[in-house]
C-alpha cells in the first residue's frame, strides 16, 4: 500500500489502482493515513542512519585503495506547496555511476560517445541545507563516491550547491551544467545586442564555441567592455567550472539533466493539481518516493521495520 502511494500521482489514484487491479475497496484516506505512519518509520530511520554516517564518523579507505569506477554527484532544488507556508523549496540530490554511452554531440549535434549517468540514487530534503547535506552524504558513502579514483559534481549556479559539493567532495571535478550556461550565454547575448536579433545570434552561436572550448575571456571581455557586469559575473565565478571539452575528455558528464529528471519525478508526485501538502507528510512523501524511484524501497522497508 505504501509503495503504492508512492507510484501513483495521487492517494485517490492508488485508490482507483487497488480497485481496478486489487480488486479490493480501500479508501484514500486509508491509504493516506498508513502512509504517513509507515512514511515517519522509514524518515526516522534514514535519519537515525545519516546521524551514525556523518561526515566526522566515516573512515576513508588510503588513496591507493580508491576504486577505479567513475562516480558522478549532481543537485538541484524544486517547489513544493506546503500548508500554512506557501511554495518552498526542495533540495534534491542524485548519485551515479558514470558509464559511456552513445548521445548526441551538445556543440555539433554529431552521435558520439558520451559519459551517462547510471545505477542513479535519489535523496529528497525539505529543509536547510545542513539537513540536505547530511542526507546527500549517506548518499554518497553507500555509492562509494568519496572512494572514487575519479568523481564529478555536475549542477547549476546555485551557490548553495558549489559550497555542499566543496565541503563534501572537495576532490571531485566541478561542472557548472552545460545548458544552464548556454542559457545564460543566450540572455547576455540578447542583451549585447538589443534590438538585433540577427547580430545577437550570430555573437551566441561564436561564443558557445568559445565557451565549449573553456575559453571565458573571450566571453567576459566585450560584455566587461559595455558594462554588462551582471551577465559577466556569472561566467567569471564560474570560469573553472565550464572547462567543458576538457571535462568531456576526462569522461565526466557536463549535464545535469539527471537531477532535473528526478526533480520533475519528485514534483509528478507532490505538485498535482490542487496539491497542498502539510510538512511533516510532504517529508514522509519524500523518502518513500526516492525509495520508489531507485527501487531501494523493498530493502528500506525491512530495515525500519
Amino acid at each position: 500500500m505504501v509503495w503504492l502511494a508512492g507510484v501513483a500521482s495521487s492517494y485517490q489514484q492508488a485508490e482507483a489502482i487497488f480497485k481496478r487491479i486489487g480488486r479490493r475497496h480501500i479508501p484514500e484516506s486509508s491509504i493516506w493515513r498508513q502512509t504517513n505512519r509507515a512514511g515517519e518509520r522509514l524518515k526516522a530511520y534514514q535519519e537515525h542512519q545519516q546521524k551514525l554516517m556523518g561526515v566526522e564518523r566515516v573512515r576513508l579507505p588510503a588513496p591507493w585503495e580508491d576504486h577505479y569506477q567513475r562516480k558522478g554527484v549532481s543537485m538541484d532544488g524544486g517547489m513544493v506547496h506546503i500548508r500554512e507556508e506557501g511554495w518552498k523549496e526542495i533540495k534534491v540530490g542524485t548519485t551515479f555511476d558514470i558509464v559511456m554511452r552513445p548521445e548526441r554531440d551538445p556543440l555539433t549535434g554529431e552521435w558520439a560517445d558520451h559519459a551517462c549517468a547510471d545505477q542513479m540514487s535519489y535523496t529528497a530534503v525539505l529543509g536547510g541545507v545542513e539537513d540536505f547535506s547530511r542526507a546527500l552524504w549517506k548518499l554518497a558513502v553507500d555509492a562509494d563516491i568519496p572512494s572514487a579514483d575519479q568523481s564529478s559534481v555536475t549542477a547549476d549556479g546555485a551557490a548553495w550547491i558549489w559550497n555542499v559539493a566543496t565541503d563534501l567532495f572537495p576532490d571531485s571535478s566541478q561542472i557548472v551544467d552545460w545548458y544552464h550556461a548556454t542559457q545564460h550565454l543566450t540572455a547576455a547575448g540578447q542583451t549585447l545586442y538589443p534590438g538585433n536579433e540577427s547580430q545577437a545570434r550570430q555573437w551566441i552561436d561564436k561564443q558557445k564555441h568559445h565557451l565549449f572550448q573553456g575559453d571565458i575571456h573571450v566571453i567576459t571581455a566585450p560584455l566587461d567592455k559595455a558594462g554588462l557586469t551582471e551577465h559577466s559575473r556569472y561566467f567569471h565565478t564560474h570560469k573553472r567550472r565550464m572547462q567543458y571539452h576538457q571535462f568531456q575528455d576526462d569522461g565526466f558528464p557536463i549535464g545535469s539533466g539527471s537531477v532535473e529528471s528526478s526533480i520533475k519525478q519528485f514534483k509528478a508526485r507532490l505538485t498535482g493539481p490542487g496539491m497542498r501538502w502539510s510538512r511533516s507528510g510532504a517529508e514522509c512523501m519524500l523518502v518513500i518516493r526516492a525509495a520508489v524511484m531507485d527501487e531501494s524501497f523493498d530493502g528500506l522497508w525491512r530495515r525500519a521495520a
